[in-house]
């Protein structure tokens, strides 16, 4: 079984900045893949992040320049840190973890940006 758990969402203001966190735990073999989506109200989810064990990097046109993932691979610990927040990055967040035996997701952390 794996385990993923979130943290790091809460209430921000426009501009802000808030860093996400997401540990993986339990059977956790070969990750290839560790990542983080979002989930509007009235959207579908969509890609936000992701880095590759090797520390390969993708992010969406939306975030690119604000947003910045890493990865500690000691810890099976992603991150996600957001910066020059606007309030179209109001979401809950997920953390994803691709590996060859399967594909896992958290339980989600809220993000609101609001003044």
């Amino acid at each position: 079984q794996v385990h993923l758990v979130e943290s790091g969402g809460g209430l921000v203001q426009p501009g802000g900045s808030l860093r996400l966190s997401c540990a993986a735990s339990g059977s956790i073999f070969t990750i290839l893949r560790m990542g983080w989506y979002r989930e509007a109200p009235g959207n579908q989810r969509e890609l936000v992040a992701t880095i590759t064990s090797d520390g390969n990097t993708n992010y969406a046109d939306s975030v690119k320049g604000r947003f910045t993932i890493s990865r500690d691979n000691a810890k099976n610990t992603v991150y996600l840190q957001m910066n020059s927040l606007k309030p179209e990055d109001t979401a809950v967040y997920y953390c994803n973890l691709f590996m060859l035996r399967g594909n896992y997701w958290g339980q989600g952390t809220q993000v609101t940006v609001s003044s």
